[in-house]
């Protein structure tokens, strides 16, 4: 999952940003609202972490742009804990969830967690997939109750397909979701961290939908043409 962070704080935008990737997810950071404006319309984000007070353009008119070019990102707003008004035109603007500054980190990440598996028709907090397990409050993958021991990329890819199961994901999207904006993206990595999942957890639940891409399903045969294999 793909976090983009619009504070121009910088201390508190390395905060979230620290926070967000030891949550496990890829984040990016924008500093003003015109740079943030560009980056939620043109990068596939899966949430937005939004400050309202940002040089440049501010975030209302941010959130504002991004509704009227159909950008559904679902956007958490930051707001100053004494501006009820700030917190009822963010939502009026399109804004899906909002926190008061000062703020615990781990209520943001809460937040944003529930935001994504809303987002993903999850309610839920634990995803599941016959016996495999993924508990997105602590980032805990287990198989039939063992733990399934995942570096980071490997974790962001299951729990990117764990959100989208039984549906065809192409190696593009996987890549424009699971890295940041300035890493070196190449999509061929993308099997290489399929294989390397499928040797931690059932391999049959990872199907190679030729041509297409991946689907995650408990299922033999999801989609009517899914086939196990790199």
């Amino acid at each position: 999952m793909r976090i983009l962070v619009l504070e121009d704080d910088v201390d508190l935008s390395r905060q979230l940003v620290a926070a967000m990737t030891e949550a496990g997810y890829a984040a990016d950071a924008a500093f003003d609202g015109e740079e943030g404006a560009w980056l939620g319309e043109t990068e596939p984000y899966d949430a937005i972490i939004l400050d309202l007070g940002l040089p440049k353009l501010d975030g209302l008119s941010v959130l504002e742009r991004w509704r009227k070019a159909n950008v559904k990102t679902p956007v958490l707003i930051l707001t100053a804990r004494d501006r009820w008004s700030e917190k009822v035109a963010g939502i009026n603007a399109g804004a899906d969830d909002y926190v008061a500054k000062p703020f615990q980190m781990e209520e943001v990440i809460a937040r944003i967690r529930a935001l994504l598996r809303r987002s993903a028709g999850v309610a839920k907090a634990e995803l599941d997939c016959g016996e495999l397990r993924l508990d997105t409050r602590t980032a805990r993958v287990t198989y039939k109750g063992t733990a399934v021991k995942l570096t980071g990329l490997e974790f962001r890819l299951l729990s990117y397909l764990m959100h989208h199961q039984a549906r065809v994901v192409s190696r593009t999207e996987l890549v424009d979701h699971l890295y940041q904006q300035d890493f070196e993206r190449d999509s061929n990595t993308i099997e290489v961290f399929i294989g390397r999942l499928r040797r931690k957890i059932p391999a049959d639940i990872i199907h190679t939908v030729r041509g297409l891409g991946y689907c995650l399903s408990a299922a033999a045969d999801p989609e009517g043409g899914a086939k196990k294999g790199s």
